[in-house]
């Protein structure tokens, strides 16, 4: 994420200032909003004193530089957002890590073992469920691991086609690095530009692609992680059926079992052949019901995504008055027209009607990437902005979906803000299934806004659990969502997972809190990471 020390990405990318006034007034109508405030400078800033100094060697890629603590003491949620125009920087870490290679990994470990700190691994800082910042009820000092040096394409198989990447490889980077060859990775989350291949792995990170493999855990052919008891790495396989698959035990980890530094990737062709539609309902549940027959179509559209009519609305794809179904299809070796003719057919069988998709699609996927930039003026402006996601089997679809939007509905009345508006859409697709994701949009109260994104949080997570939904489908569980995750969690898979948390981190240096309850294991014999 760079320097910036409030909002998403860079300040080249921000919304201008004529920009910010046109959103402002396009969303005056429906919700009560203010001129945006002012976002805070870095003097305003007040932090803590460090409570360690790095020595010797380290102090070449370890230090407490004011702009590097404040800029690493949060993630990208509204709550983290909040705090910064708060001017709250109490969580900041005491010492900003940037290692130029494993061998700074290994050597921040142990430090930090030997000094008795808490080390948090940070990749782009998109986190937006609290997963990069320090523990609250911790009292060690806080190292933030920041990878962005350990990056870059090491090696390309073409023949398997796989790649090697370094952790703290960035979306854009890698992917130009594959363009020449032909090749893409074809992995492209809403964080795309500044999230890392690191952060993707220990998230379970989901793409933009709706059907088909999305997810980053269907890329890996092998990965390699430092832990404070050693290097952990896999072999280069594109199957494993010799036993528990150890790459799982990495996959979603969020920096709580090791250091991810580096993977193997399954890379393919990139697509030359593409066509769009958009099909449009009246009728919601017909919508749905033709997502679903997308989905168990078998032909594997790269996007079909149903976006409710605010949904649609508040992107500029849609009027106001349907819901939205944006099919893509797209591959490297022939051409695409009979399977969109198909979807187009499935999607009339339910009611759709047609217009063309270049227009409607292309100012979606403006909208979409540009939403974070959005998100943050509206917070500045004093509206709430936040979102949720969870997946669920097509037959509990309609009841979690009713009940999700009707708890955020009447949390946000109870917090004192009626009037507030729940859009949602689906954004992957399964046969037996779809994600569900939600955005929250209030006028926020005027004190305490993370107590009441909290209590939203708090009454959308009950409805999650009564429905039988997890916490999550592709943003990470993190510190906020960890103790609904633990309550939902059968007993001996949280005691497998604190087992393999005392194998690979008897101390709990790495990021406590995350995934398991925060605890301070008893100190013992100390293992060397190297």
């Amino acid at each position: 994420m760079g320097a910036r020390l409030f909002g998403w990405g860079t300040e080249s990318g921000a919304l201008s200032s004529a920009e910010e006034h046109a959103l402002v007034d396009r969303v005056r109508p429906w919700l009560a909003v203010t001129a945006p405030v002012a976002a805070p400078t870095l003097p305003e800033v007040d932090l803590t004193p460090p409570r360690l100094a790095p020595a010797g060697a380290l102090a070449s890629f370890m230090g407490s530089d004011p702009l590097a603590r404040a800029t690493h003491t949060y993630g990208q949620a509204y709550r983290d957002l909040v705090r910064r125009l708060e001017r709250r920087f109490a969580p900041a870490p005491d010492l900003v890590a940037r290692p130029p290679d494993e061998g700074g990994v290994v050597a921040t470990l142990e430090w930090a073992d030997a000094h008795d700190a808490v080390v948090i691994p940070f990749g782009g800082g998109t986190s937006v469920v609290g997963g990069v910042e320090a523990p609250p009820d911790d009292p060690r000092p806080v190292i933030s691991l920041d990878l962005a040096d350990l990056s870059g394409i090491v090696e390309v198989d073409t023949i398997s086609r796989a790649a090697r990447c370094r952790a703290g490889t960035r979306g854009p980077d890698l992917e130009a690095a594959l363009a020449p060859r032909g090749l893409t990775l074809r992995h492209f989350p809403q964080s795309f530009e500044f999230s890392t291949v690191g952060g993707w792995l220990a998230t379970h990170a989901a793409g933009h692609y709706a059907t088909g493999p999305t997810r980053i855990d269907d890329a890996v052919e092998s990965l390699r992680a430092i832990t404070p008891r050693g290097i952990l790495e896999t072999g280069r396989h594109p199957s494993w059926g010799a036993g528990p698959d150890p790459r799982a035990w990495l996959l979603g980890s969020e920096g709580t079992l090791g250091v991810i530094s580096e993977a193997w990737l399954r890379v393919v062709a990139r697509p030359t052949f593409h066509a769009r539609l958009v099909a449009r309902f009246a009728d919601l549940d017909r919508g749905v019901a033709a997502a679903r027959a997308v989905a168990q179509s078998g032909l594997r559209p790269a996007n079909a995504r149903l976006l409710d009519p605010l949904e649609a609305v508040v992107s500029g794809a849609g009027d106001g008055g349907t819901a939205l179904l944006l099919l893509g299809c797209e591959s490297a070796d022939h051409p695409v027209d009979g399977e969109m003719a198909r979807l187009g057919e499935l999607a009339a069988d339910h009611g759709a009607s047609f217009s063309d998709g270049t227009r409607p699609d292309a100012r979606w996927r403006d909208a979409f990437v540009r939403a974070p930039y959005a998100r943050d003026v509206l917070v500045r402006a004093g509206l709430l902005v936040e979102t949720f996601e969870t997946v669920t089997t097509w037959d509990r679809l309609d009841t979690l979906r009713h009940a999700a939007v009707g708890a955020a509905e009447d949390a946000l009345a109870a917090s004192g803000s009626p009037g507030g508006r729940v859009s949602w859409r689906l954004t992957h697709l399964y046969p037996d299934g779809a994600a569900l994701y939600l955005t929250v949009l209030a006028p926020a109260r005027a004190r305490d806004r993370v107590g009441q994104i909290d209590e939203v949080r708090a009454a959308l997570l009950a409805a999650l659990a009564s429905a039988q939904a997890p916490v999550t489908h592709h943003h990470g569980v993190g510190r906020v969502h960890q103790p609904a995750l633990a309550a939902s969690s059968p007993e001996l898979a949280t005691a497998v997972l604190a087992s393999a948390k005392s194998a690979l981190d008897p101390h709990g240096l790495l990021n406590p809190g995350v995934l398991l309850a925060s605890s301070r294991p008893g100190r013992g014999r100390r293992d060397s990471v190297g």
